[in-house]
């Protein structure tokens, strides 16, 4: 019997990422550059985006949003495997000081962006893979990643079932999807909030024929 293929997460997840955290001012951090050549040594056609914000009428961007308090940055990441497996994921990430205290958002530059855009990539990467998640460990993040993939394979599970019911049913499915989170374009796999996915998967096995 052939072996089961791993998955992205569980390979990714299983490489031991020890001897390449480092720390600074009491933070422990993955530098981006070495996250990106770690999953990209396993999965070349890994790719990301900083999503930006419209600032003017005329449809000018700036690669960091602010709220006129202070500011944030948001990175997708999309990974691809041999066998057509997709991981997907879009992260937040507060712009912060070197003390992880949020900066006002009138004193934001455009290094304090570019560092965070960084940042972000690599908790991107990890909520993705499970790449050096350990990091994240005082966010909790391994207990509410594990609920937040189950949710989305659940709704992605429920997808494909109610589909099959009937036309009637599809569209219902496409509708619910599409207005669950308007950023993840209809796709479960790229919502992160676990009571938008709880709300999501009630609502799909909620559809009849």
């Amino acid at each position: 019997m052939a072996e089961k293929k791993k998955s992205i997460f569980a390979t990714l997840s299983a490489i031991n990422t020890a001897d390449k955290i480092k720390e600074k001012n009491g933070f422990k951090y993955l530098s981006w550059s070495k996250a990106i050549q770690l999953v990209k040594n396993v999965y070349p056609k890994t790719t990301f985006e900083i999503i930006p914000q419209v600032v003017d009428e005329s449809g000018n961007t700036r690669p960091w949003h602010d709220d006129g308090k202070t500011g944030w940055v948001e990175v997708s990441v999309r990974i691809e495997a041999d066998d057509g497996e997709v991981q997907e994921t879009k992260e937040m990430l507060a712009i912060m000081d070197f003390r992880n205290n949020a900066i006002p958002s009138e004193k934001i530059t455009s290094v304090d962006a570019n560092k965070s855009i960084k940042r972000c990539l690599v908790k991107a990467l990890a909520i993705a893979t499970g790449l050096a998640i350990n990091i994240y460990a005082d966010e909790d993040l391994p207990d509410e990643l594990a609920n937040i993939i189950k949710l989305q394979n659940e709704c992605m599970a429920l997808i494909k079932k109610k589909c099959e019911l009937s036309d009637k049913a599809k569209e219902k499915v496409g509708e619910l999807c599409k207005a669950a989170d308007v950023d993840a374009n209809g796709d479960p796999r790229l919502i992160n909030d676990i009571d938008t996915l709880t709300t999501l998967k009630k609502q799909l096995m909620a559809v009849r024929k």
